[in-house]
């Protein structure tokens, strides 16, 4: 009977060894799946009107972690992009647009840690959040367009610029950054800020709403806007183990 006892303790020990062993072995691994972002971007266009003004934009995300350093996003900004004036310094023919314009992207960032051995390189451990993404988007174009040339010195008041105020581009975002991680009490990813700069290629001639013939006006060139942009994450739902260390303690 005593054997039995000391055969059963034995065998409890064993179990909960090796239950704060498997514990311990998964400290660091885990990851959240899913997230959310909020950001504000610096951007500025570049259309077919030579002078383009800063703006302030914003945007919020939903996040799938495919892993831990590979989010795919589903993004929404909101921002604005304008140019040009009525003076003669600002364009030569009056041309001025503002553009309130709505984009929905689909995007994945594949940051540094994916491809890299950072196991007990302090360095390397800083260097993983370094990224590179890109996707698909659709631009919903808002504008405001001074349509008629005001300056009589370059050609004819009668001239009206071709164009749709309101449109839809598709476009391609190319995405650059870095993205910090910081570890909530589980010792899991629970936060991210990041930085970043996007240039988007836009498919059409909507950013500005003018649609000139290229036989009248230089207008050879894909519209583009570029951002610059700062990110806070939020991590959360489903918790998932990572084949590497995504937490390393002492760094």
């Amino acid at each position: 009977m005593l054997n039995i006892l000391h055969l059963k303790r034995f065998i409890l020990i064993c179990v909960l060894m090796a239950a704060v062993v498997g514990a311990k072995a998964q400290a660091g691994y885990n990851y959240y799946q899913f997230g959310w972002s909020l950001g504000a971007s610096y951007e500025r266009g570049y259309t077919n009107v030579p002078k383009q003004n800063n703006n302030i934009a914003f945007q919020g995300s939903l996040i799938y972690n495919y892993n831990p350093y590979l989010p795919i996003e589903l993004e929404l900004q909101k921002g604005q992009l304008s140019g040009g004036g009525l003076t003669v310094d600002r364009d030569r023919f009056g041309r001025k647009f503002i553009n309130n314009f709505l984009a929905l992207y689909v995007h994945a960032d594949v940051q540094l840690g994916t491809f890299i051995d950072y196991d007990n390189d302090w360095f390397l451990n800083i260097a993983k959040g370094f990224y590179l993404g890109s996707g698909i988007g659709l631009v919903k174009n808002n504008n405001t367009v001074q349509r008629t040339n005001v300056l009589p010195q370059n050609g004819s008041l009668d001239y009206v610029f071709p164009g749709k105020d309101k449109s839809y581009n598709y476009a391609i975002p190319l995405r650059i950054g870095y993205e910090y991680q910081i570890f909530d009490s589980y010792d899991q990813p629970g936060y991210a800020i990041g930085i970043g700069y996007v240039h988007n290629l836009v498919f059409g001639e909507g950013l500005d709403g003018y649609d000139d013939p290229t036989s009248i006006f230089k207008n050879n060139a894909t519209n583009q806007y570029r951002q610059f942009t700062i990110t806070f994450k939020y991590f959360f739902g489903t918790t998932v183990s990572y084949n590497k260390l995504v937490k390393h303690y002492g760094f």
